[in-house]
């Protein structure tokens, strides 16, 4: 039986997915590689890039004009500046890739083989391969090279420029076209050079790029029919209520569309006899939350980035004084990490606007001792008058201390206020936020039984 997935490429035998040949435009791509282009793909993590290119790869195999190749780089990211062992490790998975995807392609194994086994590599030794494969090659070479700004430092420098280097030389003599697939833009690459003790740009580094292409999240009409696929195979329904909810809570985020029917199908509800609703979609957004899985660590370290605190910080307090110092490109940073929508300045979607403030102050909830029963009247209701006296105190004794190592200094107090309220409802009611850029405020909805409480931190002259 065939389920979401969460972890890795797509495999359509085995999971839910939406046609591959759909994530991008295809025809868009047929024409880079005809005019002989060197392109970038790029989006945020796990959105479906390795699927979608290893998808297209094998399709233009299938089509006989071109030779084309996968290849994935991550592993080279452990050498670092050393770019000799750098390029050691990237010739080694070209010959894993060629043997797994082009075993036909005898030549180039053989010359590889030989290369590792003599140890001659040089930070040449990804051009010549190339070149020598191309000179080799019955067919015109196609070249998507995979997690390359996971590369670090003089390595990522050594390659952007070997292939740079090959480009005149196309396609006779090096790849005719070759795609660098990543979560940013090479123009945002900013690489610390060993061994020339200077910062080099990406787009100084690999200045023939034609284009760049963005993978986007999906549809709402597309959630729908991934969702519907479940239904089909299993005869468990999905209400329209939920599909939608699902959308909205995720706008279309593939690793979180895909998350929440996970734990919604697979962990929650695994009767396929009961329909998956609104509810239930409710309750894996707050599982997907509190467990905390890759996807969202790795965007919550992001978090401590000066690039991204800076823009954070302001959408958070609302506070557009402090968005006109923002620089254009680190905005552009915190879109391509997928943090921030690509229109306007606001947290992607509403879940990430629940994990980000929840995990600002993680480890100040845990100190926190609180006990939902001090704030109740006597018929079960939350009594505001006392939560904001006792975090009035609070805010005396613990934030001097707290705000002085925040980073998030103009949000600091909105952040405290929110871990307090999140730690006093904790497991018996919810916190709903609304922030972005030019509010001035933020909004916070306390939802407990059947209260609904309305609270708006208001930033003036950068205090809350």
């Amino acid at each position: 039986m065939k389920f979401f997935s969460i972890a890795g490429p797509v495999n359509p035998e085995k999971h839910y997915c939406l046609p591959l040949s759909t994530r991008l435009n295809e025809d868009e791509l047929h024409a880079l590689i005809k005019q002989e282009k060197y392109f970038i793909l790029h989006a945020p993590r796990q959105t479906g890039k390795t699927s979608t290119m290893l998808n297209f790869a094998q399709t233009l195999n299938n089509g006989g004009v071109y030779t084309a190749l996968y290849v994935n780089v991550e592993s080279a990211q452990a050498a670092r500046s050393d770019y000799i062992k750098g390029m050691y490790t990237i010739i080694e998975e070209f010959l894993n890739h060629i043997e797994d995807q082009l075993p036909n392609e005898k030549n180039i194994i053989k010359y590889l083989i030989k290369k590792i086994k003599d140890q001659k590599l040089s930070g040449s030794s990804l051009t010549s391969m190339l070149q020598y494969w191309a000179k080799n090659s019955a067919k015109p070479i196609v070249l998507f090279i995979d997690e390359i700004d996971s590369l670090v430092g003089d390595t990522l420098i050594s390659v952007l420029r070997q292939l740079r280097s090959g480009y005149t030389k196309r396609p006779k003599q090096f790849p005719q076209s070759l795609c660098l697939i990543g979560v940013r833009d090479v123009r945002d690459y900013r690489i610390w050079s060993d061994e020339k003790k200077a910062m080099v740009l990406g787009g100084s580094a690999f200045n023939i790029k034609s284009e760049s292409l963005r993978l986007n999240d999906f549809t709402k009409q597309e959630v729908h029919a991934l969702y519907m696929q479940h239904t089909a195979e299993t005869g468990q329904k999905f209400n329209k209520d939920a599909m939608d909810y699902a959308f909205e809570i995720t706008q279309g985020q593939p690793w979180l569309v895909n998350a929440l029917a996970y734990q919604a199908c697979f962990k929650d509800v695994t009767d396929y006899s009961k329909p998956i609703t609104k509810e239930i979609i409710e309750k894996a957004k707050e599982t997907l939350i509190k467990r905390r899985d890759t996807h969202l660590d790795v965007l919550i370290d992001r978090l401590q980035e000066p690039r991204v605190y800076n823009i954070i910080d302001a959408i958070i307090t609302g506070n557009i004084k402090t968005a006109a110092e923002l620089k254009p490109d680190d905005i552009l940073y915190a879109r391509d990490l997928g943090l921030i929508k690509m229109k306007g300045l606001e947290i992607a979607n509403p879940i990430y606007q629940e994990v980000i403030p929840r995990e600002l102050t993680y480890a100040k909830q845990e100190e926190m001792i609180q006990d939902i029963k001090w704030y109740q009247d006597t018929d079960g209701s939350l009594n505001m008058t006392k939560i904001l006296k006792a975090f009035t105190e609070f805010y005396r004794e613990n934030s001097a201390d707290w705000l002085a190592d925040c980073k998030y200094k103009e949000s600091g107090p909105h952040l405290l206020m929110m871990a307090f309220l999140q730690r006093v409802i904790n497991g018996g009611g919810k916190i709903h936020r609304e922030y972005a850029l030019g509010r001035k405020r933020l909004d916070l909805f306390l939802s407990w039984k059947k209260q609904k409480i309305a609270i708006e931190l208001i930033n003036t002259a950068g205090r809350s």
